[in-house]
């Protein structure tokens, strides 16, 4: 039996799709102006094997909140250098050797979404939020023409909430 088509399944419907530069994230000790790159969370899941006689059946296993980049803004001041290396600091300071407990070091991150008016259209919690992996403050170049030097940092967390 065939199934009707509905008129609003073939004529096109306007809407507002969210851009890449609408956004705003917020970041405890960190401006949200500097912040001007930054991925969505991401998650997967590994894939678990029951073996049974001759046939192979799977299910979902754990799920896995991957690293997200970012990239900041480095200006003489405020300084971005001092303050993110402020934040690894808490969890590791290099010149006594000193780790530090994950109260301190941990944070919660908030990303907001923005329409083009300001309004907030999205909002992501990353829980438990940590410098991980690499950070880079940037490339040093005298050949340049005067381009901004990036603080690249990925980030880990434990897990992220899509609040709306």
């Amino acid at each position: 039996m065939a199934t009707l088509i509905q008129p609003n399944e073939l004529m096109y419907t306007l809407f507002e799709p969210k851009t890449m530069n609408r956004f705003i994230m917020y970041v405890d000790g960190i401006p949200s102006f500097l912040m001007y790159k930054c991925d969505r969370p991401k998650i997967s899941a590994t894939r678990q094997t029951i073996d049974h006689i001759n046939i192979q059946s799977y299910y979902r296993g754990k799920s896995i909140w991957q690293e997200i980049a970012c990239e900041l803004y480095d200006p003489i001041v405020p300084s971005g250098a001092q303050l993110v290396m402020n934040w690894i600091r808490l969890a590791h300071e290099s010149a006594t050797g000193r780790d530090g407990y994950q109260t301190e070091y941990q944070k919660n991150i908030v990303i907001n979404m923005l329409d083009p008016n300001g309004a907030k259209v999205e909002q992501w919690t990353l829980y438990n939020t940590f410098p991980s992996a690499e950070t880079s403050f940037g490339t040093l170049d005298w050949t340049d023409e005067g381009k901004l030097v990036p603080i690249a940092l990925n980030l880990s967390y434990n897990y992220a909430v899509l609040e709306f």
